[in-house]
């Protein structure tokens, strides 16, 4: 069953709208394998914040067993991932390292995990009405979900990475595979079976999803259905104009300048905007403050995607902010 479909941006930013492209790819493929499903829970495109640190997790499904974690990565050209897990792509005939998304999604799934557990006795019921159950025993996998288009170089692979690696056209096989489902759900007679896999029970899965649900941080978009966004089933998924299309896409369109505005710099401790002098250290970039004389550095998480994996860049006389998960730059303004 479907819970949660994917929020639909209208940046013009190419390589947002590959990595959208990519997330629909998923979604869609998702959608055609468990919208009837009685026994998994698909959520696209899920932001939570737990113990001050915000995750976004691009396909969450749960299941009977546990959680299955999707990332879903853009790839055109080849990649490949050497024995010590760094991974490369080529693009245009040129090899560049470029982060690793199996371990951008364990970091998801950790925080996933510490939310769940923190909130188990309202999550999941009591046993015999006494012992509180708990998330010990269930399943939490990880995986990554690569464009169908991209070529991925097995060769010096490890193999505990290869097995995680999927193209999206496989994904719903790989998650039967991973889920291993029974034909129906398990239920109190499965105590005196031979399955020892601890499973939750139709209301802790109810309790869980609406949970989470209530959890996600939605943006300020309008969430179309995939009814609109896959309207021809005979169409391709690969049809780029099916997905960026306005006639396919419900989202109200924004003007480009109101995507991305300016970061407006105000001194930490007297909060003024004005008399800042820019600045750099041993620790980045900052501005002083001729007022008060405190120093408030200019690095700070991404007004875009709140990702703390940020850095300060300058050109001339000009500051910007750079997000190097969104790869977004916004100016900042002094």
């Amino acid at each position: 069953m479907i819970l949660k479909d994917k929020s639909l941006s209208t940046s013009n930013y190419a390589k947002i709208k590959a990595g959208q492209k990519q997330e629909l790819d998923v979604a869609f493929y998702l959608r055609r394998a468990f919208k009837d499903h009685s026994q998994v829970f698909v959520f696209n495109d899920v932001k939570f914040k737990h113990n001050g640190e915000t995750a976004q997790i691009d396909h969450l499904v749960v299941y009977t067993y546990g959680f299955i974690l999707i990332e879903s990565k853009s790839i055109t050209g080849e990649v490949a991932i050497n024995q010590h897990q760094e991974w490369s792509r080529s693009y245009r005939g040129q090899w560049q390292g470029m982060p690793s998304p199996i371990k951008q999604v364990e970091l998801q799934l950790a925080l996933l995990k510490s939310l769940v557990r923190d909130n188990a006795p309202q999550l999941l019921p009591k046993m015999f009405g006494k012992i509180q159950q708990n998330f010990g025993g269930r399943e939490w996998h990880s995986i990554c979900a690569i464009s169908s288009n991209a070529i991925i170089n097995r060769d010096n692979t490890p193999k505990t990475l290869e097995e995680r690696l999927v193209k999206s056209e496989f994904i719903a096989d790989k998650l039967l595979d991973i889920m291993k489902l029974p034909a129906s759900t398990p239920n109190a007679l499965h105590f005196f079976s031979t399955n020892t896999r601890p499973w939750f029970s139709e209301e802790s899965l109810a309790r869980i999803c609406e949970f989470l649900l209530e959890q996600n941080i939605s943006p300020n978009l309008q969430e179309p259905s995939y009814v609109s966004a896959y309207i021809s089933e005979s169409k391709s998924v690969y049809d780029e104009a099916l997905i960026t299309s306005e006639q396919t896409i419900t989202t109200q369109v924004k003007p480009k300048e109101a995507l991305i505005k300016d970061i407006i710099l105000t001194c930490k401790q007297c909060k003024s905007s004005i008399n800042l002098q820019p600045l750099s250290g041993r620790y980045g970039y900052f501005v002083k403050c001729g007022n008060c004389s405190a120093n408030t550095p200019m690095k700070m998480p991404c007004p875009e995607c709140s990702s703390s994996n940020t850095k300060t860049s300058k050109r001339r006389e000009s500051y910007s902010l750079v997000c190097k998960d969104c790869e977004i730059s916004t100016p900042i303004k002094l």
